[in-house]
């Protein structure tokens, strides 16, 4: 289960086979090549990368100048639900950690970390898709030689980011494992999708 490297390796896949489609509408089971085990680690990590490669290409719609008000409006809809659907995931990826290391009692002055084993498997999946479009910028033929070089420039900046992330991920998981840091969790605990908690939502409600 510490095998951070096997893990970009599954966002990589996700990316790939996402992209030989490039459908935003493609369906997780359906379209995609997610033959993990159901509710596996490996399962939950490539559907998590999937979300994130919808929501990718929906940030990028939503940011046409010439979009029409209500198009920008289904779209906005649809990026909160999948920033939902993203954390649901999230936190599904965080209980199996919990599991892992539930028998692990933490040292006396056991440090803990700004951000769950989830959580920076999160931004490792996001730098995953940064890596693939900015080769894909490195490679246009549409672009000047200039762009092009930036791009490469801005690449290697990622790579070493990677590499980095990586390298923190395995050790925050060797660190829990021996009990130098403590295995904790932070639940996002969103607001504004509660109609109990969104003031404007639960205000119409009672109008109603």
């Amino acid at each position: 289960m510490n095998n951070v490297p096997h893990f970009y390796s599954i966002f990589s896949q996700c990316i790939s086979d996402y992209h030989q489609i490039h459908d935003i509408h493609q369906r997780i089971n359906h379209s995609l090549n997610n033959s993990f085990p159901d509710n596996s680690l490996e399962y939950l990590l490539y559907r998590k990368n999937h979300i994130d490669n919808v929501q990718w290409d929906l940030e990028d719609l939503i940011r046409d100048p010439k979009i029409l008000p209500e198009k920008a409006l289904q779209l906005k809809r649809r990026i909160d639900k999948s920033n939902q659907d993203r954390t649901d995931i999230v936190e599904k990826i965080d209980d199996l950690f919990l599991g892992k290391f539930k028998d692990i009692s933490p040292e006396k002055d056991a440090r803990i970390n700004t951000e769950s084993i989830s959580w920076a498997l999160d931004r490792l999946s996001i730098l995953a898709l940064k890596i693939y479009h900015m080769q894909l910028q490195t490679e246009r033929k549409d672009a000047g030689e200039s762009h092009r070089k930036s791009c490469l420039k801005k690449l290697s900046i990622l790579e070493v980011q990677k590499k980095d992330l990586i390298q923190a991920i395995h050790e925050l998981m060797e660190d829990i494992a021996a009990g130098k840091r403590m295995m904790k969790v932070y639940r996002q605990m969103k607001m504004y999708n509660d109609p109990a908690l969104n003031p404007v939502l639960y205000s119409s409600k009672k109008k109603s």
